[in-house]
């Protein structure tokens, strides 16, 4: 609140909103708070892909293929520290706050509801950079040896994170908080398995490797894989696969999102 003053030397107020970047900016860093401080958030995480990274680098439990385990299971726990934050962690986190009101509180604020989104996905972007930042220090540890072109890996992460995102509150926005819990960890847990993370595709059978290779997980994990592993350019099937997810995830979420 500031003051202005009067001919007589008052003060007096003056309220109004904060300007706009900075109550997006502000609420981007709360949730961002939130969800570092939420033990159950940092076990999806953190933990959980950490733990993979190196279990199933340092222990020859699935076969990979030629080469080092590491070279394979990154860019698969990459992708699915994606979809743990973007998709799991946002979906729960956002189901329960529809149930105890905080959405329909925060609606009525100075800050719109597209503000408040944007500021959910902003906190999803800094949780996601801490995580590919403590993974990779991990993975280097390991003895990964990362190829490829930075701007396609970026980019996949981008599209990766616009589809859990999409996904996620469209779970958020339409089912019991209850409910969401259990999907959206049910959810997390069939990916895992089947999303070419830490088994590849090859191992399934021919007809499933065809479904499988078409869900958002498999086309994040596959696309980084291409890259960081084989060096290749722009994986552009697997863009194409994650754009769709995020532009039918996105639209489905703005048009049946409940905010009560």
């Amino acid at each position: 609140m500031t003051t202005v003053g009067t001919g007589s030397g008052t003060y007096t107020p003056q309220p109004g909103a904060a300007p706009l970047p900075r109550m997006i900016a502000a609420q981007a860093a709360l949730e961002t708070k939130m969800l570092l401080r939420n033990g159950e958030q940092l076990l999806l995480t953190v933990v959980i892909p950490t733990l993979l990274l190196v279990l199933f680098s340092s222990v020859d439990i699935v076969d990979t293929g030629a080469g080092e385990a590491v070279d394979f299971l990154a860019p698969g726990i990459l992708a699915l520290a994606v979809m743990s934050t973007a998709f799991t962690g946002q979906a729960i986190a956002t189901g329960f706050e529809r149930r105890y009101g905080v959405l329909k509180r925060l609606a009525s604020s100075p800050l719109p509801r597209w503000a408040l989104m944007t500021a959910k996905t902003a906190s999803v972007l800094v949780t996601e950079v801490l995580q590919i930042v403590l993974l990779t220090v991990i993975a280097f540890a390991l003895g990964w040896s990362p190829h490829g072109n930075p701007a396609a890996v970026v980019l996949l992460l981008i599209l990766g994170t616009a589809a859990f995102s999409g996904l996620g509150l469209l779970m958020a926005g339409t089912l019991k908080a209850e409910a969401t819990l259990a999907a959206a960890n049910l959810v997390f847990l069939l990916l895992l398995v089947g999303g070419g993370v830490i088994v590849p595709l090859d191992k399934f059978p021919s007809g499933a490797q065809d479904v499988l290779g078409l869900l958002p997980i498999s086309a994040l994990s596959d696309g980084l894989r291409d890259v960081l592993q084989h060096g290749a350019g722009m994986p552009w099937g697997d863009l194409g696969i994650l754009a769709v997810w995020a532009v039918v995830g996105l639209a489905a979420a703005g048009k049946f999102f409940r905010w009560e």
